[in-house]
């Protein structure tokens, strides 16, 4: 009888917590679905005052495009307004701004874990200090010199501003991730000829591997969902995604086209949900390996 009450208790929770997933599934992405489904349609049907079920059927798309879908909104974003620009600066900056911040990250956060100098924790505490600034301090500070310099509005700018913002996280979770790698390993390489540098490259790397991809990944969204950085030290023509997509709503003293800002956020959400997919392996291998000693 116990048994079989257990079973049932088991079966019940099972149940009860794929039901709650489930919910808890569909209310986190109904948004980007809605918004993926009304791209389709034109702003007086997704946007409906009359009738909310306008944006189900289509009634004005129908009668405005002919069918009850249409690539207006894709069209006027990437080909009128010339988003793509946005994704390539996009792209740009957040390939070198991830590119800089993992390999200053980790080389430092190595030579910290290392260190046996207590200089090391006084850096790290430094850092997190600095990483917990708002945004705009730092802007603002770099705003000065960006314009007496004639460097403000070119990419290399937002890159180095995201790289300084990004730097102290990712040397905290490197340094947490090669803090759990043993000593050992270095020393057995050493012995075997390698030098601090071989040992490193090619002993302690690739064990933490999964660790560098999730933090790339973090720092990867860092610099892909910016808004401050980029909307204030970037110039028309070099505007990436986020600050594009804001720039369609428009003003209160001039008029925007909202359907190409829901086509756009779509087309920037939709690589997110590629790069989790793909590299879900890894980041739940680096997340769970920053929790346990090696």
């Amino acid at each position: 009888m116990e048994t079989v009450t257990a079973q049932r208790r088991s079966r019940g929770l099972v149940i009860a917590s794929t039901a709650f997933v489930g919910i808890w599934l569909v209310i986190a992405a109904f948004p980007f679905l809605w918004t993926l489904w009304g791209s389709f349609k034109v702003e007086g049907d997704f946007f409906s005052k009359a009738d909310w079920r306008y944006a189900l059927t289509g009634v004005r798309t129908t009668v405005e495009t002919g069918g009850p879908f249409t690539l207006n909104g894709y069209e006027g974003a990437w080909v009128r307004e010339e988003f793509w620009r946005a994704a390539l600066n996009t792209f740009i900056v957040v390939f070198f701004t991830v590119l800089i911040s993992l390999t200053l990250g980790t080389l430092g956060g190595y030579a910290l874990a290392r260190s046996g100098f207590r200089y090391a924790f006084w850096l790290l505490m430094l850092a997190l200090i600095f990483r917990a600034m708002p945004h705009i301090t730092l802007v603002s500070g770099y705003l000065l010199p960006f314009f007496e310099w004639n460097l403000w509005g070119h990419l290399p700018t937002a890159i180095v501003v995201l790289v300084a913002i990004n730097q102290p996280f990712t040397l905290w979770m490197l340094h947490s991730f090669f803090l759990n790698i043993p000593k050992d390993l270095d020393e057995s390489a050493m012995v075997d000829g390698c030098t601090r540098f071989e040992a490193f490259r090619r002993v302690i790397v690739p064990v933490m591997w999964p660790g560098v991809i999730t933090t790339g990944l973090f720092s990867f969204l860092l610099a892909y969902n910016d808004f401050t950085v980029t909307a204030l030290l970037l110039s028309q023509e070099n505007q990436t995604m986020v600050p594009k997509i804001a720039g369609f709503l428009g003003s209160t003293f001039e008029a925007g086209n909202v359907m190409f800002a829901v086509a756009a956020v779509v087309s920037a959400t939709a690589p997110l949900f590629v790069l989790v997919l793909v590299f879900q392996r890894q980041i739940v291998s680096g997340l769970t390996a920053g929790a346990v000693k090696g």
